[in-house]
């Protein structure tokens, strides 16, 4: 069976791979559900352990299979499994259980331990193979209406999350409804972001660097929000013009972008970051007092974020659902760059490099 995978720490190393055919009694007490994989999402996670930056195989093995945003079809189901049946779509979460309480209670995706487990990540294979099984508890059902739609499912969960934990955090202050949201970066994070915003009535500022924007603008434009470049109008002084966000949420992968963000945010107000990164870029010349005078003084909250529970992304196809009726055929246009077939993994992976692509995406095999 195909699979890409990569040798982790090793620059630029994805290759074919050949793996065993998955056997739905591998996953013990009858809660196994073999997935035929229809597409997987590529995303700068996958783009940044393909250079080395981070990610390890699972123990024993020198190989890593990549993919953690997968949409596929039900094949077949262990005898203690109802929620899912054979034929039906899914998608599955990224995260797996460690030994730490949270972990018991199915909160996985904010365990404590020190070693996590992440499906394509860090020490489990990925799901950029023909078919896999996993444990029911990780198998998140994909209405068939939303088919066209469910390989976005992983990246809305981060964003459902994203908005969730501001929200909780946000209880601290009894009362809390923010109007105004900057979202940075323009990507599928940004972009489904700035849906799911404007689906909970806020006003929201999308801002990336692209002074010629084009596809990007058109979605925000048509989620009723608005496209900001930076290089026109940095975002401090988008502040001055609009007034301060109540609410930020950074999907740059830039480092610089998040602590700029600390500098504009309201009173009161929650910054999200969502963006990993793997380098070792320094800030120069942040200023460090002022900013640590004005959070202090101004109540504002710092939340980071990684992964979801099958609970975000449930809430993430809702919203996906109710995008569709809301903005009809918007979000399906963020779906910019399908690829046939996992036999060129570097190929699959230097589409990242092409800024002009929203999404890429594998179709692995066909309903």
């Amino acid at each position: 069976m195909k699979a890409v995978a990569v040798r982790p720490g090793v620059k630029q190393s994805a290759f074919v791979a050949d793996l065993p055919d998955p056997r739905l009694e591998s996953i013990p007490n009858g809660r196994g559900v073999l997935v035929r994989t229809l597409q997987v999402g590529v995303d700068a996670t996958d783009g940044e352990i393909n250079e080395g930056l981070y990610g390890a195989a699972p123990k024993g093995d020198d190989k890593l299979v990549l993919g953690h945003e997968v949409f596929g079809i039900v094949e077949a189901v262990g005898p203690n499994v109802t929620h899912v049946t054979v034929g039906d779509y899914c998608t599955c979460t990224v995260r797996r259980p460690g030994p730490t309480i949270y972990d018991q209670i199915g909160r996985n995706d904010i365990t404590s331990h020190h070693e996590y487990y992440e499906r394509g990540i860090n020490l489990l294979h990925g799901f950029m193979t023909e078919a896999f099984v996993d444990d029911a508890e990780f198998v998140v059902k994909v209405p068939q209406g939303l088919k066209h739609l469910g390989v976005l499912s992983e990246p809305v969960s981060v964003c459902a999350k994203g908005i969730e934990q501001a929200y909780l955090a946000q209880q601290r202050l009894q009362v809390w409804e923010p109007r105004l949201a900057f979202v940075t970066g323009a990507g599928q994070i940004g972009l489904l972001t700035t849906m799911m915003l404007r689906l909970r009535g806020l006003e929201v500022y999308t801002l990336a660097r692209s002074r010629n924007p084009g596809l990007k603008q058109e979605i925000v434009e048509a989620y009723g929000g608005h496209y900001i470049s930076t290089l026109d109008t940095p975002m401090e002084e988008l502040a001055s013009k609009v007034g301060r966000p109540d609410l930020i949420i950074e999907a740059t992968g830039a480092s610089h972008v998040a602590f700029e963000a600390m500098q504009v945010l309201n009173l009161n107000g929650a910054l999200v970051w969502t963006s990993v990164t793997g380098g070792d870029h320094k800030i120069q010349n942040f200023p460090a007092d002022k900013v640590n005078l004005e959070w202090v003084l101004g109540n504002k909250l710092l939340v980071g974020t990684v992964n979801g529970n099958r609970k975000h992304f449930a809430q993430g196809i809702n919203d996906l659902a109710l995008g569709e009726v809301t903005y009809p055929g918007v979000t399906e246009r963020i779906l910019t760059t399908p690829i046939d077939g996992l036999d060129d993994p570097q190929g699959i992976l230097h589409e990242l490099e092409n800024r002009a692509n929203l999404k890429v995406y594998v179709n692995v095999g066909t309903a």
